[in-house]
């Protein structure tokens, strides 16, 4: 067998405030999720997308140290149209997420925008631009 691309995973410092964040973006994340250590859900592409604490890791990796610097990975999260992209960056940095990149008209074609998530990864919102 192949490996097949199954999960995404994340190193919280701070899971309430990520799963709060991820929420907001309309991911189906559990009620009262935000106590456990390991958090997933399975998008509806079939991939997983999944949480955990430093101190869950630390717990089978005594050494860990959380990954710092700038994001070396992204999400990307498709809006239904461009004003959507313009609305979701205005209502995840009204709640006080960073945002990196405000929404702008890309060449390639598409309105873009850029947040970080709590712990600096980066999360896109994008939506094809109106074909002339």
């Amino acid at each position: 067998m192949t490996p097949q691309f199954d999960l995404v995973g994340t190193v919280v410092t701070d899971m309430a405030r990520t799963l709060d964040f991820y929420r907001r973006l309309g991911l189906p994340i559990p009620a009262d999720a935000e106590t456990e250590p390991h958090v997933e859900v399975t998008l509806p592409t079939g991939v997983r997308l999944a949480w955990d604490t430093v101190e869950t890791i630390r717990g089978f990796h005594p050494g860990f140290t959380p990954p710092a610097g700038s994001p070396r990975m992204s999400l990307a999260f498709r809006c239904a149209d461009p004003a959507e992209v313009d609305r979701w960056y205005a209502e995840l940095t009204a709640a006080g997420h960073h945002g990196e990149l405000p929404p702008w008209d890309a060449v390639w074609g598409q309105r873009y925008a850029v947040l970080h998530d709590p712990d600096g990864n980066g999360v896109d919102l994008f939506a094809p631009l109106p074909t002339a």
